[in-house]
C-alpha cells in the first residue's frame, strides 16, 4: 500500500537533487520559466552520432543529459531519424583528424548539431563552439558549458510571435550598408533591422529594443542627443561604437601618415552622465595584426612582408561577462581607451574588451606614421586598457537641469532619471565593420592578410542579446563546468599499471571479504 502511494506521488511531485559542485545537472530559473511557457510538444533530434572519440562522446552525453533535463519541465521528445535530416538540411559536417597509437591517422566525420521543432517551426542548434586560440579540450568544455544556452536560445526564437526591432542610426557620416553588411546579416537572425536618421519626435525610438550607433563622424545636434537621452530614460538600450579621435585612412595610405585630432561628436557630456568617457586618444598594442609593408628599395620590384601594426590591437575578452565568456580575441583598428567615471552612481560597469599587458596610449593632437613600424617597446607600459564596457542600472539624465531643446515635439516633462536598462560602449567602430574584397563583403573580424577569423561577430551578437534580454537567458552563458583533464603522458606511460590495479584490486577486495566471511562462518558453526 505504501509502495503504491509512493509511486503515485512520484508522478505528480518530482524531486531532484544536483549534488555536483558546478550544478552541472541543474537548469536555471529562466530556462524553467521558458519551458513552462510552451503549449505544444517540442521535438529534438541529436545529430551527434557515429564513431566518436572520447571528447565528442563526452559532448554527446552532455547534450543527451541536457535534453533529458529539459524534458522534465516540458513536453519534449527525442527523434531518432538523423540521416534524412542531414541530407535535407544541408548541414556541413566537420572532419576530425586524429593520430592513433600505432602512428596512423584516422578521419572521422561529425555532425555537431541538434534540430529543434516547435509548432511547425524549426531551429538548428550548434553544439560545438570552435573558438580560435583554445585547445580541443577547452573548446569541448566551452561547448558543454553553453549547451543550455544554445537550446534555450533556439526555443526562444521558436516561441517568438513578433520579431523585435533594432535601429541603426544614420546621418552623421556613418559607414554605408556595404561595410555593415555582416553586422545586419548576423543580427537579422534575431531582429528586424531598420536604418534611419533621428527626427524631432521624442518617442520615435520607442518601438526599438535597442539602438546601434556605429562610427559617426559629425556632431549630433542638441535635439538628437535629447531624443537618445530620453529613450534611455524610458528603458531603451544603446550600443555605442564610437572613436575618440578623427583620422583619415585614405591620407594614411596615400601619404604614409595622418594627423589625429579629437573627434567632436557632442556626446561627451551624455556618456559622462551615464558613467563612461571615450578618451581622445589612440591605443597601440604589441599584440596586434600584421600588415603588408614594402621593404624593397627598388620601386620596380616590390617586396611585401608582414609587419606588426600596433594600431590594430587584438583585444582580450573578459570571462566575467556573459557577453564575452569563452570568446577568442576581437580584431580592431584605431581604438580609443575608455574611462569609468561617476564613482558610486549605482551603475554596474564591466570591462568586456581590453588590450594586452604591453600597450601605450597616443594622445591628441598627434600623428600616425607608417614608417613607425618599430616603436620603442619600453614605452608600451600600460596593461589591460579598457576598450569596451557594459553599463547596467538606472541612469541619470543629462538633461535633468536643462530645457527641452528647440524643435522637439513633446508635451511631456523631461524624465530626470530612468528605469533600469543596459548600454554597451566600444571605443572603436571598427569592431562592428566588415571589409570589402572584390566588391563582396567579408565577415566581421576576418583579416584578409593573415586569413584569420576573430570573434567580432559573436561578440556583437552577444552584446545585442544582452542589451535586449528581458528573460535572463543570456546569463546562461556564465554557466561554468570545471575542466578536469588527464595527464596524457602519464596516462600513456602508466597505462598497464592502471589497468592491472583497476582490474585486480576489486577482485582482491571481494576475495578478501569472501575469505573473512568464510572464516567467521566456519568458526561460528564449528562450535
Amino acid at each position: 500500500m505504501c509502495t503504491a502511494a509512493v509511486v503515485a506521488l512520484s508522478h505528480v511531485w518530482i524531486v531532484r537533487w544536483d549534488m555536483t559542485d558546478d550544478k552541472h545537472y541543474s537548469l536555471s530559473e529562466a530556462s524553467k520559466t521558458l519551458l513552462k511557457q510552451t503549449d505544444a510538444p517540442i521535438e529534438v533530434t541529436l545529430l551527434l552520432d557515429g564513431d566518436l572519440n572520447a571528447g565528442f562522446r563526452r559532448l554527446k552525453k552532455a547534450a543527451e543529459e541536457t535534453v533529458e533535463e529539459l524534458a522534465v519541465y516540458s513536453d519534449l521528445k527525442v527523434i531518432k531519424d538523423t540521416k534524412a535530416l542531414k541530407d535535407s538540411l544541408g548541414l556541413q559536417p566537420i572532419v576530425i583528424h586524429e593520430r592513433e597509437q600505432n602512428g596512423k591517422t584516422a578521419q572521422t566525420t561529425v555532425y555537431p548539431y541538434a534540430i529543434m521543432r516547435y509548432k511547425g517551426k524549426r531551429a538548428v542548434v550548434t553544439l560545438l563552439k570552435n573558438t580560435r586560440g583554445l585547445s580541443g579540450e577547452e573548446n569541448l568544455n566551452a561547448s558543454i558549458e553553453q549547451l543550455e544556452f544554445a537550446f534555450m536560445e533556439a526555443l526562444h526564437l521558436l516561441q517568438q510571435t513578433e520579431t523585435p526591432r533594432v535601429a541603426i542610426l544614420e546621418g552623421h557620416g556613418e559607414p554605408d550598408e556595404a561595410h555593415t553588411y555582416d553586422l545586419m546579416a548576423a543580427l537579422s537572425k534575431y531582429y528586424q533591422i531598420d536604418r534611419g536618421q533621428l527626427g524631432t519626435d521624442v518617442h520615435m525610438l520607442d518601438a526599438y529594443k535597442a539602438v546601434i550607433i556605429v562610427n559617426p563622424q559629425t556632431t549630433f545636434t542638441d535635439a538628437e542627443r535629447f531624443i537618445i537621452d530620453q529613450y534611455v530614460m524610458r528603458g531603451g538600450a544603446v550600443l555605442w561604437a564610437i572613436n575618440g579621435v578623427r583620422f583619415s585612412e585614405d591620407i594614411l595610405q596615400k601619404e604614409g601618415f595622418t594627423p589625429i585630432v579629437p573627434l567632436e561628436l557632442g556626446l561627451t557630456d551624455l556618456l559622462f552622465r551615464y558613467g563612461i568617457r571615450v578618451n581622445p586618444a589612440l591605443v597601440q598594442d604589441v599584440q596586434c595584426l600584421p600588415i603588408p609593408v614594402n621593404v624593397s628599395s627598388d620601386p620596380q620590384q616590390p617586396n611585401l612582408q608582414p609587419m606588426p601594426w600596433t594600431y590594430a590591437p587584438l583585444l582580450l575578452t573578459s570571462q566575467g561577462s556573459p557577453i564575452t565568456r569563452n570568446l577568442g580575441q576581437v580584431m580592431s583598428t584605431f581604438v580609443s581607451p575608455l574611462d569609468a567615471v561617476g564613482g558610486d552612481d549605482g551603475i554596474e560597469k564591466r570591462i568586456l574588451l581590453a588590450t594586452s599587458t604591453a600597450s601605450r596610449v597616443t594622445a591628441t593632437p598627434g600623428e600616425v606614421d607608417l614608417n613607425d613600424m618599430n616603436p620603442d617597446m619600453a614605452t608600451f607600459k600600460y596593461e589591460y586598457v579598457p576598450i569596451a564596457v557594459s553599463l547596467e542600472g538606472a541612469f541619470a539624465s543629462a538633461y535633468a537641469h536643462r530645457m527641452i531643446p528647440e524643435g522637439i515635439e513633446s508635451d511631456e516633462a523631461i524624465r530626470k532619471s530612468g528605469v533600469n536598462t543596459r548600454q554597451v560602449v566600444i571605443g572603436s567602430g571598427s569592431v562592428l565593420l566588415n571589409e570589402i574584397q572584390k566588391g563582396a563583403p567579408l565577415p566581421m573580424g576576418y583579416d584578409r592578410y593573415s586569413g584569420m577569423q576573430f570573434s567580432n561577430r559573436d561578440f556583437i551578437v552577444n552584446a545585442l542579446l544582452w542589451l535586449t534580454d528581458s528573460e535572463g537567458l543570456i546569463s546562461l552563458r556564465e554557466k561554468s563546468v570545471v575542466l578536469r583533464l588527464l595527464n596524457d603522458r602519464r596516462a600513456h606511460n602508466e597505462r598497464l599499471k592502471v589497468q592491472l590495479v583497476s582490474t585486480i584490486t576489486p577482485v582482491a577486495i571481494l576475495a578478501l571479504i569472501g575469505g573473512l566471511v568464510w572464516i567467521i562462518r566456519k568458526k561460528k558453526y564449528e562450535k
